[in-house]
């Protein structure tokens, strides 16, 4: 009879959302947020606020990333993603933010008019890892972005008065 290893339990009850490789046997789920040069509210208007997520959506595919959810706003974004287990964050964050802006400006020319030197993207990131507990949280934070932010400037106005 064949004896089991046991891992361990957070192992035994998400055996099967473990992703697999030849030398590897595990799971990399992120919060990603970042924003705009110089934090413009690039993204007001509905339609620049799809192209956002479309050319993130391009670039995540493209690199086997993928996306759990996502929520553009008008001066910065979240993500929740999944990584390849070769991938570290920094580096899913490089190729997101460059091959989205790029996309970004060939589908948007008139943007280069704000961003003349192509840097549609800050340098600054935020990046924090999740593990199965915590993805529903993250992921309902991020859905709710338009709640958080409407309550984090009313109380912020009642402050300035």
């Amino acid at each position: 009879m064949e004896q089991k290893l046991v891992v361990s339990e957070s192992y035994e009850k998400n055996e099967d959302r473990y992703e697999r490789g030849n030398h590897y046997v595990g799971v990399s789920i992120w919060h990603f947020e970042w924003c705009p040069k110089y934090r413009f509210k690039m993204f007001r208007k509905e339609e620049y606020r799809n192209l956002a997520e479309g050319c993130i959506r391009y670039a995540a595919t493209r690199h086997k990333i993928k996306i759990k959810e996502i929520k553009v706003m008008p001066e910065h974004l979240h993500l929740v993603a999944h990584l390849p287990g070769d991938m570290s964050p920094s580096e899913a964050l490089h190729k997101l933010k460059g091959v989205s802006a790029r996309k970004f400006f060939e589908k948007h020319p008139k943007a280069r008019l704000r961003y003349p030197k192509g840097h549609l993207w800050s340098r600054g990131k935020f990046y924090a890892s999740l593990g199965f507990i915590q993805v529903e949280v993250a992921e309902e934070y991020v859905r709710n972005q338009e709640m958080h932010h409407a309550l984090k400037d009313a109380v912020q106005g009642k402050l300035n008065l």
